[in-house]
Parts: C-alpha cells; structure tokens; sequence
C-alpha cells in the first residue's frame, strides 16, 4: 500500500482491509510512520512518539477488532497511557508518567487502534489555539502560518495532514469543534457523561469538559462512539442512552429537522464574512434538502461566557496548578508554567468559593433556556468560529500585556488581574462565541466542515442538539456529507 492509497480510506474503512486480509497492520504503521516523519517537523501535530510502541501492538491486533490496526493519536491532555509521558502541555508536567491506563485507553486496545504518538496541546487545555510554549506550535496543514485551533490542534493537524485517519479530541469550550473547523473535518463533542473519564477522574472542568475525537468521515465518529462509549464503576453523571448505534443512524435520512439559526455574535462583536459566508450557503442547502430553517433569537448571553463560563476556567485553573504542587513537591514556581496561566489561578484563588458556587448555579439557567429552546427547535445551527483560521500568535497576549502579568504574578497582585483579563478574555471569547454555551449545558454538538474560503482555508458551521440526542446530529452529519462531500479535499502539505 502506498501513501496515496491509505489516504483514500477512512479508519473504518482500513479496518475493513485488515479484516479481510488485504493489508497488514504493520504496514500501515510504517506508512502513518513515514508520513509523520515527512510532515510533523512542518506542523508539529504529534509532541510525543510512540513508534516503538504502534509497532508492537500491530503485532498483536485482533483482526476482527472494529478499528483493526488503525494509526491513532492520543491527546496529551487527560487520557493516561501507561509507562508514558503526560504533560499537558506545561513544563511543570515534564517528568510526569502515567502509572495506568485511562477506561478509554484500555477500549482503544481492544478496539484494535495502534498508538503512534501523542499529539499537541495548549498547557492546560485553555486557549482555542495550540502554542505551548514548553513543546512548540501546531501549525495548520492548509497553511503553515496559520493556526490548527485548540486545545485539539494536535489532533486535528495529524488528521488534516493525513498521518492518521482518527485522533481523540476532548472538548471543555469547544476544543474538538474549533480544530475540525480550522482543519476541514468533522467533529462532534458527545452529550456530558457519554465517554468515561475514568479511572484518574470523575469530571474535568466541572462536567464542562468531555473526551471524543475529530476525523474525516462522519461514519468514523460514529463508530467511535459506539465502541468507545459506556460508563466505568463511580461515574458521576449518566447520559441517555442510544436507542441503536450511531453508524446506523448515519446512513439513516433525518426527516425534516425544525433548525433556528443565528449569526449573532454573542459579544456584539463582527463575525467574518467568510463564517457568514460559511452560514449562508449551508442555511439554503438544508433548505433543498427539505429542512425548516428560521433565523432565531440566540437564547443565550455575553454574560454566559465572560462571567459564569470564566469563573470556571479561573477556578479549574487554580486546582491545576494546586494539583501541580502536589505533584512536584514543591511550591509552583513562575518557570513552571506560562505566564497567563499563572495569572488565571491567581485569579481563580481571589474569587471566593461563593462566587464560583454561584455562577456553576447559572450553569442550570442556562440549560432551562436551552432545554426551553429545544421543545421548539431539533437544532441550533451557528458558525462554530468566528473568523477563519488565523495567523499563529494572533490570539496571544500583547508584549506589554505579558509585561504586566509578569510583574503582576511575581509580586501577587491579585487585586489588578479582574482589570488585566478581562480584554484577553474578551479576545479569546470573541473568537469563540458559541461553542462553550453546550459544555456548559452538556449538550452535543457538532462541526461540519462546509466551507473553504477563496484561499482554500477551512471554516465550519456548527449544529447543537439537545441532550443526548446525538443520533439527530450523527443523520443530519450523514445527510450533509452526502449532498456535499469533503473527504477528497486534502491540504497541499
């Protein structure tokens, strides 16, 4: 098999040549290896090489297994791998080695997938871009000078750029759905409690965060769930479950969907035109294929984000950095970590805990006004980002604002932080105005990838469902990828 061949496939569809003998799993690890080798020094998708180890256990798969030899990333983030490395992204985390394996590792083994690597991420997983300053950039495939989006940037260069056809993706703003529109694939984030988090944990980002991948067909996501989802001894949330698997409800028309859309900034600021663009076009193909589309009030607010969701982010920012210390040992010193995460949890430590208990109860306002929402709507539809993928660095603090947080965080300043983060806030959340509004609420939510702009740069369009309705989201993915496909669109890279 030659690199152009494994590229026609999806992950199923390898899967199905290993079944039958046509290809072996080796050789499709030597291929996914030399691919990697010939792409990653350009866009650095994969922080952490696992070679050695995709090359055992191609030696042992199970043929008959669903993704039977399949190159596969893992995101070096929250899924434990054991006897390697688990960083984070931050260079407190450089000496960290998982001791076992996540429930969802020990499902990736016997579903067949081979390990190649680990694949980039923000320190953290907090910035819709992948620029770790501890492991470098991920660059996006389509341009090299643009960003592949975040914290799943990794994963989505890997897959974009054809080194492996599936990688996990979690998801606690809209970190699978920002990398599959900045990298022209699909991406759905499952309903809360979906995918286990187990054993190391119960819940990230306070039930906002949850695990699932980005691939180039639907059907790939589709199985992915199936086999990967189901819940692990001490869970702390249960999601509805499927009435039948999602491969089926893929290739299953959708009937005729209620879908309210907007194109309202959530902040009042300027969406581009070419996320416009992207809404437009896909508003009158849903109207061809029989849908009933009506521009709709958003039933959420500016404030959702820019108080109740931060909170969050400051106040899991501060656990980090306590679990940090306790992992080294030590108090955290400001090499340890970045600049802006350092002022986060300082942040997070000045806000008492009736502040952060009284936003998480705004938390359940929000998934009333959805819930309500949704007794008149099947889906949302919105642009899943507001501007196409930009120039790496854009989105990064100004010299003179890190100049500041460095003082600020040296000496403790807490009291000048509220001032400090609120505009790189503002940048960050006017560039993600929608997408952290289903973590909040644990609805599923999907990118599809329905637009490439003049200079052939990815922009996708984001449907919302209501809780555990994935099988809605998984027909229409279907529908739209038959009436507009994009698995042949590949990056020039």
């Amino acid at each position: 098999m030659t690199f152009e061949e494994y590229r026609q496939y999806d992950a199923v569809g390898l899967a199905q040549l290993v079944q039958k003998g046509a290809v072996q799993p080796i050789e499709l690890i030597e291929i996914a290896i030399a691919r990697a080798e010939a792409v990653n020094p350009a866009i650095h998708a994969i922080s952490y090489e696992l070679y050695d180890l995709a090359r055992t256990m191609a030696q042992a798969v199970d043929a008959e297994a669903p993704f039977a030899g399949v190159p596969f990333l893992i995101k070096e983030l929250g899924i434990h791998v054991k006897d390697t490395p688990m960083r984070r992204g931050s260079a407190g985390y450089r000496n960290y080695i998982s001791d076992a394996d996540s429930v969802l590792t020990r499902k990736f083994r016997s579903s067949g997938l081979t390990f190649l690597g680990k694949s980039n991420t923000p320190e953290f997983g907090l910035t819709p871009y992948t620029e770790p300053q501890a492991y470098g950039t991920t660059r996006n495939p389509w341009n090299t000078e643009h960003s592949a989006g975040g914290s799943s940037g990794g994963s989505g260069a890997g897959v974009a750029a054809g080194i492996v056809p599936i990688a996990t993706a979690s998801d606690g703003g809209g970190s699978i759905r920002i990398p599959a529109s900045c990298n022209g694939l699909f991406g759905i984030k499952p309903s809360r409690g979906r995918l286990s988090l187990g054993m190391q944990a119960g819940e990230w980002w306070s039930g906002a965060a949850v695990e699932g991948c980005v691939s180039r067909s639907v059907r790939d996501s589709a199985v992915f769930l199936d086999v990967m989802s189901g819940n692990a001894p001490g869970e702390l949330y249960l999601t509805p479950p499927q009435q039948r698997p999602y491969a089926q409800e893929v290739a299953t028309p959708p009937g005729a969907l209620r879908i309210g859309f907007s194109n309202k900034h959530t902040l009042g600021h300027t969406t581009h035109p070419e996320c416009l663009r992207a809404m437009e076009q896909t508003v009158k193909l849903l109207e061809t294929l029989g849908h009933r589309v009506e521009e709709v009030n958003l039933p959420y607010e500016e404030k959702d984000l820019t108080e109740t969701f931060l909170m969050m982010v400051v106040g899991e920012c501060a656990a980090d950095l306590e679990e940090l210390r306790r992992f080294l040992g030590r108090k955290v010193r400001l090499s340890d970590v970045e600049t802006t995460t350092y002022s986060l949890h300082l942040l997070g430590k000045a806000f008492k805990a009736k502040d952060f208990a009284w936003q998480k109860r705004n938390w359940n306002d929000l998934a009333r006004r959805m819930g309500a929402f949704h007794q008149s709507w099947d889906l949302l539809l919105t642009p899943t980002v507001s501007l196409p993928p930009f120039k790496i660095g854009a989105l990064q603090p100004a010299g003179s604002e890190l100049s500041a947080l460095r003082i600020i965080n040296t000496f403790g300043l807490s009291s000048l932080l509220k001032q400090m983060i609120a505009p790189l806030a503002d940048k960050t959340f006017s560039y993600i105005p929608h997408t952290a509004i289903a973590n909040m609420t644990g609805q599923p939510s999907m990118s599809v990838p329905l637009h490439w702009t003049d200079d052939q740069l990815p922009v996708g369009v984001m449907f919302t469902a209501a809780l555990g309705r994935e099988d809605v989201l998984f027909r229409l993915a279907g529908q739209l990828e038959e009436a507009q496909p994009w698995f042949d669109k590949t990056p020039p890279l």
